[in-house]
């Protein structure tokens, strides 16, 4: 089976800005896309939607849009990791051999006082980003 990669958010932005063929998948809930916000760029394909955290059933079909190569550099990205490295297991298990999980995700690990976005995480980093 293919190794993933585990990348720090400012790891994964560097990789990004430097493979223009890169996609990067915000495996979150479309809610948790626009209204707590997304990295620039990156395209919603939620793993679970809420608020039963169901699988997506669709979600191979159209992963295999998006990047029909199997070489295609694949960038995944939850709230804070662990959605977006099942996403990535299931791809690396559908062939896929160019896989990144960025590990904080996009609003972080809880903080002392039970808080995301304060410790770590793609906005906490300071990287590009937008809502919706």
């Amino acid at each position: 089976m293919t190794a993933i990669k585990r990348l720090t958010p400012p790891e994964a932005y560097a990789a990004l800005q430097a493979g223009a063929a890169a996609l990067l998948l915000d495996v979150r809930d479309p809610l948790e896309y626009s209204f707590i916000g997304h990295p620039l760029g990156a395209v919603n394909l939620p793993w679970k939607f809420a608020p039963d955290w169901r699988p997506n059933p669709e979600f191979l079909e159209r992963a295999r849009q998006l990047a029909p190569d199997p070489e295609t550099p694949v960038f995944l990205l939850c709230r804070s990791g662990q959605r977006s490295w099942d996403a990535a297991n299931a791809l690396a298990a559908a062939g896929y051999r160019n896989l990144a999980n960025i590990e904080e995700g996009f609003e972080g690990p809880l903080d002392g006082q039970k808080h995301r976005g304060a410790v770590g995480g793609w906005r906490c980093h300071g990287l590009p980003w937008e809502q919706s």
